[in-house]
């Protein structure tokens, strides 16, 4: 196993002076990839341009636009239009931050790989939605339902048969 402290020449303070101003570069380098992932912001508008959003480093919403088309919209159009943008948006962060890390801490792969690899988990790229049906408002078939099982029928109590055919009548009759 060779020694760190070894160097070329042989002189271990130079060589501790030389891994101090390593970790020192390493550290800025690092503030410096902080500092520009935390200005990195998407923005994402919907293919008809009914919805914009912006998302910050985090994936959190800082702009969010509606153009005035939402008018003729269902709330369940409008809403699935901005869901469907801000998840697109979120799904670029990986890329973007990427290109951030790469300018400021390229030499480390394992580290941009670590962080890339837990923004692609937490904002995947978002499926496409089903085109919905436009002003079509879908309350509910009666061929969806299914009808409640009937109530249940209360047993009969079976009788004593003692010989006696008094048709179910009691025998404490008074006569």
């Amino acid at each position: 196993m060779s020694d760190p402290l070894s160097g070329q020449d042989g002189d271990p303070a130079a060589r501790v002076d030389q891994l101090v101003a390593q970790a020192k570069e390493k550290a800025r380098r690092y503030r410096a990839m902080q500092a520009a992932v935390g200005q990195v912001s998407v923005t994402e508008s919907s293919p008809d341009g009914l919805v914009s959003v912006t998302v910050d480093s985090a994936g959190n919403v800082t702009d969010l636009r509606i153009t005035d088309k939402v008018k003729e919209l269902s709330g369940a159009q409008v809403s699935a239009a901005v869901l469907t943008t801000l998840r697109r948006a979120q799904s670029r962060l990986p890329e973007r931050l990427g290109e951030v890390m790469a300018e400021t801490i390229g030499d480390d792969p394992q580290t941009m790989d670590t962080i890339i690899g837990n923004y692609r988990a937490k904002f995947p790229e978002p499926e496409e939605p089903a085109e919905p049906e436009p002003n079509v408002r879908k309350i509910g078939t009666v061929e969806d339902e299914q009808p409640p099982p009937p109530p249940p029928q209360p047993k009969p109590r079976p009788r004593p048969d003692d010989g006696d055919d008094d048709f179910g009548q009691s025998f404490m009759v008074r006569e």
